[in-house]
């Protein structure tokens, strides 16, 4: 297998156009299953599945320095939800210091990330603003774009410039 992309939270691996790309470790802290209720649904439920290749913490990615050519880091958005709420299940939760742990986050995806490599992030400000998320990193994004109905949902792109040092 030739991985050159790092999925950090893969979770269900919801907007991935083929799930099982040889091309890319999906990586989460969660491997679990759920049934959770869709009226839109034959029988009224639909399965949640998360289940990484690696079951790992985008704070500690289990990974060396310099090791992807792409990063997708699209951590949970949503600050102490409900633990048995449908939300949680699909996206999981911040908890705590969850500034730090975003911080965390970034540095570790920058850390496996290659000279010239590529982080895309994806945030929804639901409950954060984008613009606080961003002021937990060094970098400077390349380019970013709104999507969703009501336009939270942030897709933004970054690049590890060559001999850029990790902060």
């Amino acid at each position: 297998m030739s991985e050159t992309i790092l999925d950090a939270c893969c979770g269900s691996r919801m907007f991935w156009f083929d799930k099982k790309n040889p091309n890319v470790i999906y990586m989460d802290k969660r491997s679990e299953t759920h049934q959770l209720k869709d009226k839109s649904v034959k029988g009224g439920y639909r399965t949640l599945v998360v289940d990484p290749d690696v079951e790992a913490d985008f704070r500690d990615i289990p990974f060396g320095d310099d090791h992807f050519n792409v990063v997708v880091f699209d951590p949970p958005h949503l600050v102490n939800p409900g633990e048995n709420g449908w939300q949680f299940k699909k996206y999981g939760g911040l908890k705590g210091d969850w500034k730090e742990e975003l911080r965390q986050g970034f540095v570790e995806c920058f850390r496996v990330l290659k000279e010239g490599g590529t982080l895309i992030f994806k945030w929804n400000e639901h409950q954060v603003k984008v613009s606080e998320i961003l002021a937990l990193t060094e970098r400077e994004p390349l380019i970013g774009q709104r999507c969703g109905k009501t336009a939270k949902t942030h897709w933004i792109v970054f690049m590890k410039q060559t001999n850029e040092e990790t902060p």
